[in-house]
């Protein structure tokens, strides 16, 4: 029983309010829009509550409506919840809602508003056949459901509101400081009013208490959103809160204007958001900046936003498990997310780098050599390696070598997290750029040059002599080049390199096909290999020593 409760108090913490008005006055729960799988709130003896199933919000996750039958005097009432600005236009007339919404607002509650409206016995039962009907249809669905839950949605009697406190999850604010410190501009996206959402930006540090902050007034029109946007031109280095009608305009009419302005901000907060204006920010972030974007969400209505954006991360918690499911990663809590980018990303992005620029040059040093050998014989359509030698080059020769790439880290979990500063490096994009990748072209043809021209100033009188000594020479080649490129040596990468030579060594009893297994045990063979070798790799550590003393990388000092 506690379990199913829990279930459906996850969807929305504002759920308990009903959960304890239905128990205390003994009411079940009839119908619930959607009807996707129906809860049922019978009154049994002892006073237990039973729910049978799960449900979810409706309209873009802004209200929640029942309809429940007291079982004592059969009323049938119709109870609908939602924010304010919804039920503003549903709920009879009153002065007291807006009042009241911006005094819970301002304490940081997250605020909604609870009405009802009594139905008849026909009413209903024409309610009922209408919305059957509705669920029935085969096109426009969706449609034609909320149109038949709209005609309710009228001269509702106000009961009262509901102000629930949101608390931070733990190390929320030392999470975005280290966002902050490593160069990633934060936006709050939420569907909450003004005053909370300006409340929680600052309770979480997103906004500093010494920071100005611009707020955003309501405009409707083009005029309004243009002299305001000129009034926010004027201010520099304040922090940004605009409201989604505002916002709404501001992108129909001055969408580069306000996207330029918004991006020069130290943060923004973007409040009554709807799901699909969450994406559309993120899409626009997208297009005007070419950065790239993360979307972090723990509910149901961050879903699109999620999936619009470049990498998505949901946060598992009590809104349920909507978000993770549809994100790329997930997350128990929020200050995870702190060391998902600064370790675990900036380690993958470095990683990923090296190993992709290491398998073009892996093969592009091949092609160089065979262009080489080529062009020596008048173009003459011969290749230089055969069979296995060219499949075993491209797997069981460099492929361990090169996969183990992939745990090389320049500094320790510990130093990145202490210092984000190392995350904003790669913001540049260094790593992987134009030049790196000009470099190891240069680095693959030079490579290439001197084994193929090597081979065919120390070979003798067989060709096949050409072919083993530019092979072996090849592969030892490759194996230093990952040496060369390993920042912090792990054991199985020890292991790497040693299997790979000790496979080619042991395949060349069976290559005696394709290399002179006689000739590679003279000490003629031995020497030439390894001059070519030299000659190959030398220059690259003699280069990278004289980098390392001269101009160090930015994490060199914190590693010594």
């Amino acid at each position: 029983m506690a379990e199913q409760i829990d279930a459906y108090i996850k969807q929305c913490k504002n759920k308990a309010v009903f959960i304890v008005l239905f128990f205390n006055f003994s009411f079940y729960l009839k119908y619930f829009f959607p009807f996707v799988h129906g809860f049922y709130f019978l009154p049994i003896p002892g006073g237990y509550l039973r729910l049978q199933s799960s449900l979810f919000l409706t309209h873009c996750f802004v209200s929640f409506e029942e309809i429940a039958r007291d079982e004592s005097t059969g009323e049938i009432t119709f109870y609908m919840k939602g924010a304010d600005v919804v039920m503003a236009g549903i709920v009879q007339y009153n002065d007291w809602l807006e009042e009241e919404c911006g005094n819970m607002a301002r304490e940081g509650l997250r605020v909604l508003v609870v009405a009802k409206k009594s139905l008849t016995e026909e009413q209903y039962q024409d309610f009922e056949a209408r919305y059957v009907q509705a669920k029935l249809s085969v096109h426009d669905r969706s449609l034609k459901v909320a149109t038949v839950i709209e005609s309710l949605e009228m001269e509702m009697e106000l009961l009262c509101l509901t102000g629930v406190e949101d608390q931070l999850q733990a190390d929320v604010r030392p999470t975005l400081e280290t966002l902050r410190n490593a160069g990633i501009k934060v936006w709050m996206l939420t569907g909450d009013k003004l005053e909370t959402a300006t409340c929680t930006a600052k309770n979480a540090h997103l906004v500093t208490r010494t920071q100005d902050i611009h707020i955003f007034r309501l405009v409707t029109n083009r005029g309004e959103a243009h002299l305001e946007l000129n009034a926010f031109r004027r201010k520099h280095d304040c922090a940004l809160v605009i409201s989604g009608d505002s916002l709404e305009v501001c992108l129909k009419y001055y969408e580069y204007e306000f996207m330029e302005l918004a991006c020069q901000c130290p943060a923004v907060v973007c409040c009554r958001c709807a799901p699909t204006q969450k994406a559309q920010i993120v899409r626009l972030l997208q297009e005007r900046t070419g950065k790239l974007t993360c979307a972090v969400g723990d509910g149901g209505n961050d879903v699109s936003m999620i999936q619009e954006a470049d990498c998505g991360v949901g946060v598992e918690g009590k809104e349920g498990k909507q978000a993770s499911l549809a994100a790329d990663f997930s997350i128990t809590q929020f200050k995870h997310l702190g060391r998902l980018l600064m370790v675990h990303g900036r380690n993958s992005y470095k990683r990923s780098a090296a190993l992709s620029q290491f398998v073009i040059h892996r093969s592009l040093c091949i092609s160089t050599m065979q262009a080489v050998f080529s062009s020596v014989f008048y173009f003459a359509s011969v290749p230089l390696y055969q069979g296995f030698l060219i499949i075993g080059y491209s797997t069981i020769y460099t492929m361990f070598p090169v996969f183990s790439l992939v745990l090389d880290k320049d500094v320790k979990s510990e130093v990145a997290m202490l210092y984000p500063e190392l995350y904003k490096d790669l913001l540049k994009g260094r790593p992987l750029s134009y030049k790196t990748f000009l470099i190891w072209v240069l680095i693959s043809i030079y490579q290439g040059s001197i084994i193929m021209y090597g081979a065919l100033l120390l070979f003798e009188s067989e060709f096949v002599h050409i072919v083993a000594i530019s092979f072996t020479s090849l592969i030892l080649t490759e194996l230093l080049m990952v040496a060369l490129t390993i920042q912090t040596w792990h054991w199985l990468m020890i292991v790497a390199e040693l299997l790979s030579l000790s496979c080619y060594i042991a395949s060349l009893v069976f290559l005696h096909e394709f290399i002179d297994v006689y000739f590679i045990a003279t000490l003629s063979f031995l020497w030439k290999v390894t001059v070519i070798t030299l000659v190959s790799c030398l220059p690259l550590y003699v280069l990278k020593y004289l980098r390392r003393r001269f101009s160090p990388p930015s994490y060199s000092k914190l590693t010594s």
